[in-house]
């Protein structure tokens, strides 16, 4: 029996068989996780879409094939292929449990990021994971008895330069939009709005490496630099007036939402948003419909820094409205109460054009007894900051109080934000410590106001808040309260991924501005929030917001770049949908911010 069992191991047939076998059964089993709910039905799903099936199996064969041509055993290289493809899929996996968000590509960048955000979670091991650890186990010492045949040192080569080889043409397949978007369509288990849901309706291999395209940046369909330049080069670049260089401190606030106008939200004590309305009565207000939700807070500061509908990676010098300031003599600062290199700020900022920009290491952990600063010190400290800086100046802080996950056993605010209508004692909790944490922000924000009411200085207040809050996990709390924020609609739609924006002058600035700041602004994305102020304040801004300029004058006033929809006059449109004048003008639009992003001009 032993003798027949060697003598069937040592076949080249049999090893090379069994090898495939198990990376397809790696394949299946990533995609038995690649869904955070309704697992079995949504597995049905992917095997009754060839597409999705190759699309997704295909990748774990290819590594198979490459680290048996690296190991030449069928053994190691399966160990090898579980531990990168299960590994990816279960950091999906949590990903998803955390921050309904699925792992992309880039996320690859942010390993350490990940892993230090990971402590502020309760991680916990799922069962599906001592399942898939067990089965990589078994799978290997199956194949180190049963899969023996070693390959020469020539066949080894040849296998891995055929596997390297395919990899051109598949390029092409998984990153074309097409296969994306129609031959793997998938909707009956999900919402097509969502985002999310959608990735994990294709599985999760072959979506993360369809997320590679956008971590590469190619392109935007018929673009050309020297056209983009042509038609950037039209605008003047806009200089502002000596006179009417007004000091800007724009702040970010972490999950700031007003809720008051959403449907089945707490009632909340009047002290949470008081502060908010009341400066909304002296300025401008409207909505913002961010890119994101509970988290990827650098998307909402990263599209206000540069009108870019979709980012880089901010590895290099890279034009941005800050530029514009300091090429107008403006000094750029900033201040963030977290760490330096949490989504690589101090890096990007730096590239973005900050002059200087204070984190956690070099500035707040001091003051805050080595910790992360609320925001009863991180208000004053920017008070203390702005009132010592050259003018004119343009300061952006980003807030981290109010950061989920917010505590659910306990009341750490010590007081009542909102009437009990009955929740659970942890829905209760949860948005009990979240409008606690708003209420203290509000307080914070009226104190800056009040602070620049009584300043000579001509000071403008730029505020905004940058997504939704995280109210408990897959959304329970806003599920149990019957919000609306699933994104099946227009209205959930823009529910789930709107906050609200205020421009507020003080007397001395609208003073040397000659206008009044008050009224009611439009509801814009992130990355026509300072094209917006620009207008408030009547300046005219380089030539690329000049461009922006004109696409909002035409109905335009946002572009998701998740859902990749736009919105046209108060109402949603994909960009197939979009009439022609105005898709051309959003063309243009893509094709011009890829060129500022290539083409560095300070």
């Amino acid at each position: 029996m032993q003798s027949k069992i060697r003598g069937f191991s040592r076949r080249r047939g049999a090893t090379l068989f069994l090898a495939i076998a198990a990376a397809l059964c790696l394949g299946v089993l990533s995609l038995l996780f690649a869904m955070k709910q309704n697992r079995l039905p949504m597995l049905q799903s992917y095997f009754s879409n060839p597409w999705i099936l190759v699309l997704n199996l295909l990748p774990g064969v290819l590594l198979a094939v490459l680290f048996f041509a690296l190991f030449g055993s069928a053994a190691p290289a399966f160990a090898a292929t579980g531990a990168v493809v299960m590994g990816c899929t279960w950091v999906n996996w949590f990903k998803l449990q955390f921050r309904n968000d699925p792992f992309v590509f880039e996320d690859v960048l942010l390993v350490k990021e990940a892993g230090n955000m990971a402590g502020k979670y309760q991680l916990f091991v799922p069962k599906g994971l001592v399942l898939t650890v067990l089965c990589i186990v078994s799978g290997t010492v199956f194949l180190y008895v049963f899969a023996r045949w070693k390959p020469s040192r020539r066949e080894r080569i040849a296998a891995g330069v055929i596997a390297l080889a395919l990899l051109f043409p598949l390029r092409a397949l998984y990153f074309s939009n097409a296969v994306y978007s129609e031959h793997t369509q998938n909707n009956g288990l999900i919402n097509q709005w969502d985002a999310t849901q959608v990735y994990q309706s294709k599985g999760f291999v072959y979506p993360f490496l369809y997320s590679l395209k956008a971590a590469t940046a190619p392109a935007p369909e018929g673009y050309s630099a020297p056209e983009a330049a042509a038609r950037l080069a039209s605008y003047p670049n806009g200089e502002i007036p000596e006179g009417k260089k007004v000091n800007i401190i724009a702040v970010m606030l972490e999950s700031y939402c007003d809720f008051t106008d959403v449907p089945n939200a707490p009632e909340v004590s009047p002290s949470v948003y008081a502060p908010l309305h009341a400066l909304e009565e002296e300025g401008i207000s409207g909505k913002l419909v961010t890119n994101i939700f509970a988290g990827g807070t650098i998307n909402s500061e990263r599209s206000f820094l540069t009108g870019f509908p979709t980012l880089p990676t901010f590895n290099q010098a890279t034009n941005s409205y800050v530029w514009y300031l300091r090429s107008q003599g403006y000094r750029a600062v900033g201040s963030h109460p977290g760490y330096e290199w949490f989504y690589q700020r101090g890096k990007a900022n730096a590239n973005m054009g900050f002059e200087e920009y204070l984190f956690q290491e070099d500035h707040f952990g001091a003051l805050a007894e080595g910790g992360i600063a609320s925001d009863d010190i991180l208000f004053p400290e920017l008070m203390r900051l702005c009132d010592g800086e050259r003018e004119p100046y343009f300061s952006f802080t980003v807030t981290y109080q109010g950061h989920g996950p917010y505590p659910d056993g306990e009341n750490v605010w010590g007081g009542d934000f909102i009437v009990n209508n009955g929740y659970s004692e942890q829905e209760y909790n949860i948005l009990n410590n979240y409008f606690g944490s708003i209420e203290n922000t509000s307080r914070n924000l009226e104190a800056l106001a009040g602070h620049l009411r009584q300043s000579d200085s001509p000071t403008v207040l730029l505020v905004f808040g940058d997504h939704k809050p995280w109210l408990g996990d897959n959304e329970s709390v806003y599920q149990s309260l019957g919000m609306p924020v699933a994104c099946d609609t227009p209205e959930g739609f823009l529910c789930h991924y709107s906050t609200q924006y205020l421009i507020w002058g003080n007397d001395a600035a609208k003073r040397a501005l000659g206008r009044e700041l008050r009224g009611d602004g439009p509801t814009i994305g992130p990355s026509m929030l300072m094209c917006t102020l620009f207008d408030a304040l009547g300046w005219e801004g380089p030539p690329f917001m000049q461009e922006q300029r004109g696409l909002m004058e035409a109905g335009v006033t946002m572009y998701h770049a998740v859902a990749k929809n736009v919105l046209l006059d108060g109402e949603l449109y994909d960009l197939p949908e979009l009439p022609a004048p105005v898709r051309f003008l959003v063309q243009d639009y893509f094709c011009d911010a890829y060129y500022e992003r290539k083409h560095f001009a300070y």
